[in-house]
């Protein structure tokens, strides 16, 4: 415990908070991960599903996003 004296003579006492641990095994099995991390993920997955379906669409029509089949 830790006891702080405020400029008005008043003491604080603040119980010692505990420290927090994860096991690396039950990070591993609940995903603990923040929201960055799932954001980055979410927006490579999207990259990788556009690339995916620009290569396809430039195969059966010639041109990116089938705007070759509109006239384009």
């Amino acid at each position: 415990m830790s006891v702080i004296t405020e400029d008005g003579g008043r003491t604080n006492l603040y119980a010692k908070e505990p420290q927090m641990y994860v096991s690396k095994t039950d990070a591993e099995r609940y995903g603990y991960e923040s929201y960055a991390e799932k954001a980055e993920k979410l927006n490579g997955r999207t990259a990788m599903l556009g690339f995916v379906a620009a290569v396809v669409s430039y195969s059966v029509s010639g041109s990116v996003f089938f705007f070759g089949i509109f006239g384009f």
